[in-house]
């Protein structure tokens, strides 16, 4: 079975974004996108919300062309540029996903089918309401947890609608240059 694997980017206080969804003080090392190549080698999907797939989709496809990208700039490009997109939203249209499989209704049933098929993993990328979902419905299989040693003070929560604890285990840790830590 494919697994779900989170990768999200927080404050130190558990804040993913500022108020508005910006996050302009998470600012990230260069090894903090090689370490997300990493793992993107294992995955042939990326999974997002409408916001975060909108985001996403505005700036990858092309970033390769980019005269200054860097080599994991260009291999993160390249891999998004094949991986099968899938995005959960109730107010996205397939006909407006540009390509991606949108599931707006029976999501557990359809994720779970997803999940099934052939393939390698599915990176999820952001999307604070769907990775609360999908956590109630325990259907993410691992976490990344990438903090950045900043104190937004207030912002878009971490983990704010988990009622009940969720036992997790730590399979390992990476520092990077600029003070993130990926765990």
């Amino acid at each position: 079975m494919r697994k779900v694997i989170l990768v999200i980017h927080t404050s130190i206080d558990g804040f993913v974004a500022g108020e508005n969804g910006e996050f302009d003080e998470l600012t990230q090392s260069p090894e903090n996108l090689e370490f997300v190549c990493s793992l993107a080698d294992t995955a042939d999907a990326v999974l997002a919300g409408r916001v975060s797939y909108q985001m996403l989709d505005s700036y990858w496809p092309t970033a390769h062309l980019n005269p200054t990208a860097t080599s994991s700039e260009v291999k993160y490009a390249n891999w998004y540029n094949r991986a099968e997109k899938i995005v959960l939203s109730k107010s996205m249209a397939e006909r407006d996903g540009g390509g991606a499989t949108v599931l707006s209704e029976n999501i557990e049933d359809r994720l779970l089918q997803m999940k099934n098929k052939k393939g390698k993993d599915i990176l999820m990328f952001g999307s604070p309401s769907v990775y609360k979902t999908l956590t109630k419905l325990n259907l993410i299989d691992e976490y990344w947890i990438i903090m950045y040693p900043v104190l937004l003070g207030k912002g878009i929560p971490l983990f704010d609608e988990i009622k009940s604890s969720i036992k997790l285990k730590c399979l390992s840790s990476k520092q990077f240059t600029k003070g993130e830590i990926a765990i």
